[in-house]
């Protein structure tokens, strides 16, 4: 895999949406919340990213991301917290919601 070219909104945009769509259904208030973030644009551009990779690339592309940038504590806890916003959105998180949230935490500290 190449250097990833994304902005940082694009990176927030495609682990928000690895989130809501690791169950393989994205609720409309987990999509509402992530709209809440991003523009539409990118939204939609980095949502196709996102169902073509693989669980591991799409885990790999985040990691990768995480190495090649540094980001500071604070944006890091933003990040969690925006994940855990996305699970919540529809009022319930499943089994794979829970796993994935605890790999994406350990990931991104």
């Amino acid at each position: 895999m190449g250097k990833l070219d994304w902005t940082r909104k694009e990176f927030e945009a495609y682990v928000l949406l690895y989130a809501a769509h690791c169950n393989f259904f994205e609720s409309k208030e987990e999509q509402d919340y992530i709209f809440s973030k991003v523009d539409k644009k990118t939204f939609h551009r980095i949502h196709t990213e996102v169902v073509v990779d693989s669980d591991e690339t799409n885990l790999d592309k985040i990691q990768q991301y995480l190495s090649e940038n540094n980001l500071h504590q604070e944006e890091k806890e933003a990040l969690i917290r925006d994940i855990k916003n996305v699970f919540f959105a529809d009022g319930s998180v499943d089994v794979i919601e829970k796993n994935v949230f605890s790999i994406l935490k350990k990931i991104i500290n």
